[in-house]
């Protein structure tokens, strides 16, 4: 990536966190006076994205000043990435369809696996672990030490 352009990503990603941080989220996302935790506050994570996008933004301007960055060439994609965006938009579609039938535990299984292979994964045992771990244990978080509901679907309940 050019220097210009990583300094323009890096100030455009500082800009929309800082929109973000000190309009948006105090406007439209609603927190109630009585949560008890930070974490489970509606806006803990919008903060703490917020938070990693200004991060994020201020290394990309940071290394477009350096002397670090060094110049990418414009062919150095790999083949079939228009192809793979298409089927990413297709297992997004097909999550979102799945979510009532399927509850968002099994649901995000199937989308982790799917996607682990549509973009060729080199480690596809462990992307399939994941795939299965990782679901079950935000659903064991969310649902027995936070007490959020996670949505369940038709066929299979989780306890």
């Amino acid at each position: 990536m050019l220097k210009s352009v990583q300094f323009q990503v890096g100030a455009a990603a500082v800009l929309m966190s800082g929109v973000l941080l000190l309009y948006g989220i105090p406007t439209w996302v609603s927190v109630p006076t009585n949560v008890s935790r930070i974490v489970l506050s509606p806006a803990f994570w919008p903060y703490a994205i917020s938070g990693v996008l200004m991060a994020c933004g201020l290394a990309l301007v940071s290394l477009a000043r350096s002397e670090v960055a060094q110049p990418v060439e414009v062919g150095d994609a790999p083949p079939g990435g228009a192809l793979r965006l298409a089927a990413m938009a297709v297992v997004m579609v097909a999550y979102v369809a799945a979510l009532p039938l399927l509850g968002m535990v099994w649901a995000s299984m199937a989308a982790f696996a799917v996607s682990a292979f549509v973009m060729h994964t080199r480690h596809p045992l462990a992307a399939l672990i994941c795939a299965v771990c990782i679901p079950l244990l935000l659903y064991g978080f969310f649902a027995h030490v936070a007490s959020v509901a996670v949505p369940q679907g038709l066929f299979v309940r989780l306890p």
